[in-house]
């Protein structure tokens, strides 16, 4: 089993992202969902990026690194949008991880100073997605998977940002359901062994 950091969307910790941290804990993991906005969620992306914009996003990837300071640090990051810049700068500059899974968003590796060799990846998102499509995501994940062995890119049909997310409008139960079985299947095989 696997020790996972769930870091939130650009909502915050919805009962959405805490409902899927459930379903990995009951699948026998450790779960870790730190609350990077300080209790406060939001109704559109928009807004929950302004706040992100407010805070600044420096303080948001440092409340990721803060909330993972105590734990070991074989660890899988799993970042939904607005959280996947934390979950992927650690898993690239944090020595231990065992892997990431990159929802809905991917950084060009070079932001964080390469991929670290042997840490498996996986990035999931919609197929016309405007987020992943125009800002540049679906190229940084089509180069990662270029140039990491153990990366893979999986595209769901449609165009909804936070499909996997309950409270959003994109939410499609159907892709949800399939993300959440090739995360479990990721973790119980893809993950590099400790």
């Amino acid at each position: 089993m696997a020790d996972i950091v769930v870091l939130h969307h650009a909502l915050g910790r919805t009962p959405g992202v805490r409902g899927f941290a459930a379903e990995l804990t009951a699948a026998g993991h450790t779960v870790t969902v730190p609350d990077l906005f300080d209790g406060r969620t939001f109704d559109t992306v928009e807004a929950g990026v302004a706040h992100a914009q407010s805070i600044g996003f420096p303080t948001v990837v440092e409340r990721a690194a803060l909330a993972v300071a105590g734990l070991p640090p074989e660890q899988v990051y799993l970042g939904f949008s607005l959280g996947v810049v934390p979950a992927q700068q650690l898993a690239q500059t944090r020595a231990g991880a065992r892997g990431a899974v990159l929802c809905h968003a991917c950084i060009p590796p070079s932001e964080f100073g390469g991929w670290p060799p042997g840490v498996p990846v996986r990035v999931h998102a919609a197929e016309h997605d405007p987020y992943f499509t125009g800002d540049g995501d679906a190229a940084a994940a089509r180069a990662l998977v270029a140039e990491v062995p153990d990366a893979q890119l999986a595209l769901y049909p449609g165009d909804g940002h936070l499909f996997a997310e309950p409270a959003s409008p994109d939410h499609d139960p159907a892709a949800a359901a399939v993300l959440r079985v090739r995360v479990l299947q990721f973790l119980a095989t893809g993950c590099k062994a400790g």
